[in-house]
């Protein structure tokens, strides 16, 4: 009989998606879930790996010659820890707990062989044997979907330091919360011991990636994308200079390039001789978004069409001297162009090796992608376009469903913590919103700083329903200021404000139809000024009571709120 096949015991969960956990009748847990990508045809033709998506544990008949690390061992079986084993030959192996285990248990759990095992993250199996493995890393936050080459070549590579690269093109003049997992993949890669670089498209921004685009990318003119272009590197430095690394203490600073330095030089005709001669129109065509893009009804201009090229020589040229990159990350959507890039590297270098690695987009348990196109609005980084508060507020609104595969991919938390933080979550009478409130706490103080937490917490505080009473001690401009946006607002002049009643305040604002109304209220000890009931019907507003001489808050009950702003 076979040697059975082994299965982690219920859907394994990376980011919130279960995976296939099988390759070849050996536990282990392939990239994306599957086994050999970039040695495949179609992953070198950059169409997507089949299978990805499971709905839950593979279950695979069991494999004629199954290595034999596969087997439990006799000493695991007797003590209860090895797998049991269904009719079909099917076996569940128990998934150990998240966490950092010793090299011996790495081989060892659950009584099966785990190499790569996203929860086992040997602290000697990176560089310079001091450090985790980058790929074992990403794969437990959930942040790797595919990676090119046999078996574990990326892995084995990354044993010693690495160059990676992420490109962002100058779409917009901020980057927005779906960019951020490829500017923390770069940030984990630092922490691992290896150099990232930042490539902002200013080349390959003039032309448009049709990548996951049902139509085609309106063009942009020179001064639109240089401010982008400024904009999004801005975004880059802002979360790598200034958190995701620097706080670690650990990790090399980020070098931002532009690829019009290169690129903006070459002629067309150089070009086509040079890069297009190595490139087949068989192989473009049979990119995923090409074939996409082409049953469409608008199909797909010529400029598009060699998009992908530009991005290849991309990863060619930053191979050489002095950049020496060996590794492209991305977007699942800009598997084509990766594995583009690492066929062109191949050719036109002599054979060179490089690696790609493409992370799953930022989705909703709906399926719908995190962008600039969301309902709510986007979730941008760039704090002039969304305050530090309303980029919170995102985050505290994210569904249950979605929030515990954000906090792994979107954090630094141990996962030990994002465990027990779903854990807490999921146990009676939790606290509501719990989980969200630590996510959004964490990733704003990634992209806005200890300051832009701070701002959030305090004009979170102001607008929540209920606060009141010490409240006024702390409220402050910046923090009327960015609940505006939330709350309905009022002008009123000075003399319409200071020595009046707070019932003809609250008549003339409007939070009240009527002085009788907000009389009423106040008697019944619903009526506030800045977050301190009002005590008595005939109460006066003072000049103290208009916070930096220009902003006053009224509340009508816990939950309803106007801010006046005070003119001379």
């Amino acid at each position: 009989m076979a040697s059975p096949a082994f299965v982690p015991a219920g859907p394994l969960l990376l980011g919130g998606r279960p995976r296939r956990a099988l390759v070849g009748g050996v536990a282990t847990v392939p990239v994306g879930g599957h086994g050999r990508l970039g040695g495949s045809r179609g992953a070198a033709r950059g169409q997507r790996p089949r299978g990805r998506g499971a709905a839950g544990p593979a279950r695979l008949p069991p494999t004629a010659e199954a290595s034999p690390s596969a087997a439990p061992s006799a000493a695991a079986a007797s003590a209860g820890a090895g797998p049991s084993c269904d009719e079909e030959d099917v076996c569940t192996l128990p998934v150990p707990p998240m966490g950092v285990a010793s090299p011996d248990e790495v081989a060892t759990a659950g009584g099966a062989t785990l190499p790569g095992h996203p929860r086992f993250l040997s602290p000697a199996d990176g560089v310079g044997g001091t450090r985790p493995n980058i790929v074992d890393v990403l794969r437990s936050r959930g942040l790797v979907d595919a990676v090119t080459g046999e078996g574990d070549t990326l892995r084995d590579a990354a044993r010693e330091p690495l160059t990676v690269y992420v490109g962002f093109d100058p779409t917009a003049d901020s980057l927005h919360l779906g960019n951020l997992l490829g500017i923390l993949t770069l940030a984990w890669f630092a922490r691992a011991g290896h150099k990232p670089v930042a490539l902002v498209g200013g080349a390959t921004g003039r032309v448009g990636d049709p990548s996951g685009r049902s139509s085609e990318r309106p063009l942009l003119d020179s001064a639109a994308i240089q401010r982008n272009l400024d904009g999004i590197a801005a975004n880059i430095r802002q979360v790598l200079d200034g958190g995701a690394t620097a706080s670690a203490g650990e990790g090399e600073p980020v070098t931002v390039l532009n690829n019009h330095d290169w690129l903006g030089g070459i002629s067309f005709l150089d070009f086509l001789r040079d890069v297009g001669k190595h490139t087949r129109v068989s192989g473009m065509l049979a990119k995923d978004s090409v074939r996409t893009r082409l049953a469409s009804d608008d199909g797909m201009s010529f400029t598009e069409f060699t998009y992908q090229l530009l991005q290849a020589y991309d990863f060619t040229y930053l191979s050489d001297p002095p950049h020496n990159v060996r590794v492209q990350a991305g977007g699942s959507d800009q598997w084509g162009n990766i594995t583009a890039g690492t066929e062109l590297t191949r050719k036109l270098r002599g054979g060179r090796v490089v690696h790609g690695l493409v992370f799953p987009l930022l989705t909703r348990s709906d399926g719908k992608k995190v962008g600039k196109s969301d309902a709510g609005g986007a979730t941008w980084l760039t704090a002039s376009k969304l305050s530090p508060y309303e980029f919170y507020q995102h985050l505290v609104r994210v569904p249950d469903a979605d929030v515990v595969g954000f906090l792994r991919s979107m954090t630094f938390l141990p996962l030990e913590e994002v465990d027990a933080i779903a854990a807490a979550a999921a146990a009676p009478g939790a606290v509501p919103n719990g989980a969200q409130r630590r996510l959004a706490e964490e990733v704003t103080r990634l992209v806005h700083g200890e300051a832009g937490v701070a701002a959030a917490l305090a004009a979170t505080a102001v607008a929540a329903p209920g606060r009141t009473g010490a409240g006024a001690d702390t409220l402050t401009a910046d923090a009327l200021e960015a609940i505006a946006a939330d709350v309905p607002g009022s002008v009123l002049t000075r003399a319409d404000v200071v020595g009046r009643t707070v019932v003809d305040v609250m008549a003339a604002a409007g939070i009240q139809s009527s002085k009788g109304e907000a009389r009423r209220l106040i008697k019944n000890g619903g009526g506030y000024i800045n977050n301190v009931k009002v005590p008595a019907v005939d109460a006066v507003v003072s000049a103290d009571d208009i916070i930096d001489g220009r902003l006053l808050l009224l509340g009508a009950g816990k939950k309803n709120k106007m801010l006046v702003r005070v003119e001379p």
